[in-house]
């Protein structure tokens, strides 16, 4: 076997063992991003966004396959934890990445709500036009004159309920012209006269309304019910 052969031998074998360590990194970097990607989702599912954040950032490579990692950190950033500047971030590396992508349309529009997000968190007011401004003072204004208007007939259908209310008890007391005692230690039809009508010269109208229940007018039973008419 010449030198030569000998050297192009090595040179065959070398070639392959390279080739296959490439391979095989290849593998194992393919290997780590779905695990990271794997255990990334779960804990976004399971509501830990905190550990999902930290395993999607340590699968990013800046390569293009990370414009999908850099738009499900826009979305947990902007849905779940509220921080439109983080998420504005990532929005802009998913379309820099991939700027035809699946999520180029979403990823444009989320950008241009979360800018105007954070303008008003930092003018801390709303970011209001001038047109829409006037049209919900104008739905206001409407809203306000109703809420007067239905107001002002429910108190007029309260008063008439209540007036219709008293009147009817008024009638009901002079139809019925009645109320009752009970009877207590020590009354007479005189004091409970007096008690009724301020004078003890009406006791004979309850005797005559009590007839039924009064044997004796000097003695009422104690714990006895009269009407007074």
């Amino acid at each position: 076997m010449t030198k030569d052969y000998r050297i192009a031998i090595a040179s065959v074998w070398l070639s392959l063992f390279f080739a296959c360590g490439f391979l095989g990194c290849d593998r194992l970097t393919s290997s780590r991003y779905t695990q990271l990607m794997q255990d990334a989702d779960s804990k976004s599912e399971q509501g830990d966004f905190e550990r999902a954040i930290n395993l999607y950032e340590a699968a990013l490579d800046d390569s293009p396959r990370c414009a999908e990692i850099h738009y499900k950190l826009a979305l947990l950033y902007d849905d779940k934890l509220n921080d439109p500047v983080s998420a504005l971030h990532h929005f802009r590396r998913c379309l820099a990445l991939s700027p035809n992508g699946s999520h180029a349309k979403d990823a444009q529009n989320s950008i241009k709500r979360d800018e105007v997000a954070v303008l008003t968190t930092l003018s801390g007011d709303s970011v209001v036009t001038r047109s829409e401004a006037a049209r919900l003072r104008n739905e206001n204004l409407d809203l306000h004159k109703e809420l007067e208007a239905r107001t002002g007939t429910w108190r007029s259908a309260l008063d008439k309920s209540q007036a219709s209310a008293a009147s009817s008890k008024k009638n009901a007391s002079k139809k019925g012209g009645s109320r009752t005692y009970v009877v207590q230690s020590g009354d007479t039809l005189a004091s409970i006269s007096r008690k009724f009508y301020k004078s003890s010269a009406r006791w004979e109208r309850i005797l005559n309304a009590n007839k039924k229940g009064i044997d004796d007018p000097k003695k009422l039973t104690v714990g006895q019910t009269l009407v007074i008419p």
